[in-house]
């Protein structure tokens, strides 16, 4: 009779088990990540309640504790354990807090370094002595770099050894601001520069007063990262500890053990090296594998040798891991999952067949953003799926949105309206307690437009991502679009403003019209330009070439340029775009002049069929 009883449990617990298993496909799933959640979640309330808030540099303290002798970071060979990078963190915040140097806890210091220890101990160092890091993009060049010296209202830039000649056309006008200047060196050429490397081997290893850390709360200011919005010149966003926190937990919630090797060719100075990459080994107790650029020839002969289990992306390097020419061994490696952003699905696709079965964690978040979702199934195509942890957590909406006038449509009452499944909306998420938006550094203006209010009623608050998504039936959300006044080439944000002013300081022109065009089998659009030419003016491809190079990061080139005797505004004097992108840069639609930047000749020179149909085929790489 037992046997018969435990036979029917069994047997019924099986049938719930397949019947959730039909039904609820990713039951498991959900509850793990439930799970996870759940933990970050009491961390949080344990730092609000009790006032103090355990940071990266908590972890990393524990971690050079518990396991001193555990691989870190591996670069180019050589190992950096967590005790290492630690105490050289330590040694660095003693040589900043010296009289000499002229920092206190909250002056904000720019971190002009590419991808290398040094990074992530001269980050690390200024946060043990309450400062805040200033990450700024190694492509920037004199305009753009000064902009953001004075937007983040840094008071020192500190410059990696192999970039200072970067900076040597600007350090008189840094001087000038009165912004001092040191390098990651033990010598340096230009007068007025100081050296830091030689110093920071003289200096104690011992840690700093933890009283000197200027984070104290959820909110607190731990760091600023350039983004470039939807409008202008780049801007500094706020990343608050909270922001540091739920970034560290996101590569264990995808799964990632403190036993993974974690490959990371991605610049530090974006969100997902540093916060999700490096902050998640260190939360994890993980290794980091830093690449100093990424090599699409190197890149699984890297995984390899290092013994790469997971490793970081962006959509663009699976694009071009993908156009690699085939070898034998390509799924010879020991990788079993990826973590990044903006892959195509047919990326994606090709991705798997060729190279193995990588659970591809795709992602999405904008740096200033407040909200995040997870594809933590490994479902093809999607950012994230929507659970109920969301819909508590995460008070986001997909709403109606005006393409042409580029608004969320608001009914007769002035609200907002959701979207139906399946169809595109814009993303919105509420702004709480919780949930805040940190915005932008000392800029209340550019802050306030990132936020719609009365949205569903009057007083309420949401952050506006400025990206069109869309949410299926199942729950699976996926990217449709970028909006407003930026694209996206490379893996980067183009600001169509900052681009149309540096066209614009050419006497030859006018007025700029800039905006991104899609290309087949090319991931985010491409930078193209419309412009006006001063009366009796006459175009010049070098000139014009020559200045872009010398003005703007590579990814922020026009590519393509039209020229218009005149600018077709909307009736709010606002330059149309909707058209333009329909046609992109095809001569045989166009019948103005058009242009092509060609970096053999160095000039723009004039679009042919023959150069539209070469690029089309990928006989030119753009």
């Amino acid at each position: 009779m037992l046997s018969v009883v435990v036979a029917a449990a069994v047997a019924g617990a099986l049938g719930v088990f397949l019947l959730l298993k039909l039904k609820l496909p990713n039951l498991w799933y959900d509850a793990v990540l439930a799970l996870r959640v759940a933990s970050f979640s009491l961390k949080l309330l344990r730092g609000y309640f009790t006032g103090r808030v355990a940071t990266v540099l908590d972890r990393l303290e524990q971690q050079s504790k518990s396991d001193p002798d555990k691989i870190l970071l591996l670069y180019e060979g050589r190992t950096f354990t967590y005790r290492e990078v630690d105490r050289r963190s330590n040694r660095i915040a003693q040589v900043c807090a010296q009289p000499w140097a002229g920092l206190r806890a909250g002056d904000t210091v720019a971190l002009l370094m590419g991808n290398e220890p040094d990074f992530v101990c001269v980050w690390f160092g200024l946060c043990k002595l309450g400062c805040v890091a200033a990450f700024l993009n190694t492509t920037l060049h004199a305009r753009s770099l000064l902009h953001c010296l004075d937007n983040s209202g840094a008071k020192t830039l500190i410059v990696g050894a192999d970039l200072i000649d970067a900076v040597k056309d600007v350090l008189a006008n840094i001087k000038e601001k009165n912004i001092s200047v040191w390098v990651m060196a033990k010598s340096c050429v230009y007068q007025g520069v100081d050296t830091l490397a030689d110093k920071v081997e003289k200096a104690p290893e011992s840690p700093v007063p933890a009283t000197w850390q200027s984070t104290v709360h959820l909110n607190s200011a731990f760091l600023y990262l350039f983004t470039s919005g939807t409008t202008g010149l780049p801007k500094a966003a706020i990343v608050t500890c909270q922001q540091i926190l739920k970034a560290s937990v996101a590569l264990g919630t995808f799964g990632v053990t403190k036993d993974d090797i974690i490959y990371m060719p991605l610049p530090l100075y974006h969100a997902a090296a540093s916060l999700l990459g490096v902050c998640g080994c260190i939360e994890l107790g993980a290794t980091c594998v830093l690449k100093k650029k990424f090599s699409a020839t190197q890149f699984w002969n890297d995984c390899k040798k290092y013994n790469v289990t997971v490793f970081m992306y962006i959509g663009e390097l699976c694009r071009y891991l993908c156009n690699q020419p085939k070898s034998e061994g390509e799924k010879n490696h020991q990788v079993r999952m990826a973590v990044g952003n903006g892959i195509r699905s047919d990326i994606w696709k090709e991705f798997l067949m060729r190279f193995g079965n990588i659970k591809i964690c795709e992602f999405y978040g904008a740096t200033e953003g407040n909200v995040f979702f997870m594809n933590h199934t490994g479902k093809v195509g999607a950012v994230g799926r929507s659970t109920f942890l969301h819909k508590v957590l995460l008070s986001y909406k997909l709403v109606k949105f005006d393409v042409l006038n580029e608004k969320p449509i608001r009914n007769e009452q002035g609200r907002c309206e959701i979207v139906k499944k399946g169809e595109a909306g814009l993303l919105i998420s509420s702004v709480t307690k919780w949930n805040p938006f940190s915005g932008y550094v000392g800029n209340k203006k550019f802050s306030e437009q990132k936020l719609l209010r009365d949205v569903f009623k009057k007083g309420d608050v949401y952050f506006n991502s400025g990206d069109l998504l869309s949410e299926r039936e199942d729950g699976y959300i996926y990217f449709c679009d970028r909006i407003g006044d930026t694209f996206r080439w490379k893996g980067e944000n183009v600001a169509t403003t900052e681009v149309a002013e540096i066209i614009g300081l050419l006497d030859m022109v006018e007025e700029a019209n800039v905006y991104g065009v899609p290309i087949t089998g090319y991931e985010g659009r491409i930078g193209m330009a419309v412009i006006i030419l001063k009366p009796d003016q006459v175009f010049d491809g070098k000139k014009i070439y020559n200045h872009v190079v010398k003005h703007l990061p590579s990814y922020a080139y026009p590519r393509f340029l039209r020229i218009q005797k005149t600018m077709d505004i909307t009736g709010t004097f606002k330059r149309k775009k909707f058209k333009l992108v329909e046609e992109g840069f095809n001569p045989k639609i166009i019948s103005e002049p058009l242009y092509f930047l060609d970096t053999i000749e160095k000039s723009y020179i004039a679009m042919t069929e023959q150069i539209y149909n070469q690029i089309l085929s990928f006989k030119i790489k753009l």
